[in-house]
């Protein structure tokens, strides 16, 4: 059995207005946005019928902030209004992201909504994350996700809010994905994390149903919890916590180094798209 298919779409009027949005903060900060795409349930394949829009992009200063002895903020936060969640990186902090790495800055890769893409620029990326990551180097981030989320928003609770429970349920999926391919990134959508995988069919049954329940509630929506799906989460962190940490990266940051100045010099902007 598998999750019906499911293909993440923004209607064209709203991303025209996430496009202008970016247009501006890019004048008002004189940054030049990298790649910019969704994050959060829209991407991941849970959506809500009033789910936020969570924009994340990584971006470039001109050349000269770079030289200041005092460093500047290396993060640009639009205030939250409404369905609006916009922010992002500078290219600094995301390539030193890169290198420990972080599996945030490879999802936001991975993100299947893009609304800019400087393809140069992403496919070296790309490739520099390949170097950096591997199933171990990503399963504490996914273990110390579902533990914080569990601890804030399950516990004791008989009922658990629907939105939160699969942003428990999606690290521990990435956790098991990485136990069967290691070698693999997790994918960032739901659908992919249990298509990919060998998982019990009953335990895929329940999460088809509670995606069922999820898209046809609002973001408060409530439900009882599962114990297959408690379950299978507890395995995962259980899995996660005994797992060794690798100190055997590569030291990439040399490369990492002249991707910046290469970067932020313009050289890499051949072939941009939005």
């Amino acid at each position: 059995m598998s999750l019906p298919a499911f293909t993440p779409s923004v209607a064209p009027d709203i991303e025209a207005v996430i496009q202008s949005k970016l247009t501006a903060l890019e004048a008002d900060h004189d940054v030049r946005i990298l790649f910019a795409i969704e994050s959060g349930s829209r991407a991941w394949g849970f959506p809500s019928p009033d789910s936020d829009f969570d924009v994340r992009f990584v971006y470039t200063h001109q050349p000269d902030w770079y030289l200041s002895i005092e460093p500047g903020r290396d993060v640009i936060e639009l205030p939250i209004e409404g369905d609006w969640d916009i922010n992002g990186w500078d290219i600094r902090k995301a390539l030193g992201l890169l290198i420990k790495p972080n599996p945030v800055m490879l999802e936001w890769l991975s993100s299947p909504i893009r609304y800019r893409w400087n393809d140069a620029v992403c496919d070296r990326l790309i490739r520099f994350a390949d170097k950096t990551t591997f199933g171990e180097s990503c399963v504490h981030h996914y273990r110390n996700l579902a533990v914080k989320q569990w601890d804030s928003h399950v516990g004791d609770n008989s009922d658990v809010s629907l939105k939160k429970y699969f942003y428990i349920l999606r690290p521990a999926l990435a956790i098991s994905w990485i136990r069967q391919n290691p070698s693999v990134q997790p994918p960032m959508n739901l659908q992919a994390l249990v298509d990919g995988q060998f998982l019990d069919q009953e335990l895929v049954a329940h999460i088809d149903r509670l995606l069922v329940l999820k898209s046809a509630a609002k973001e408060i929506g409530r439900g009882a919890r599962i114990p297959m799906i408690d379950a299978f989460i507890y395995d995962q962190i259980a899995w996660a916590e005994v797992v060794a940490k690798r100190d055997d990266r590569p030291d990439l940051m040399t490369e990492g180094d002249e991707m910046l100045r290469s970067i932020v010099s313009g050289e890499s902007f051949e072939g941009s798209a939005v």
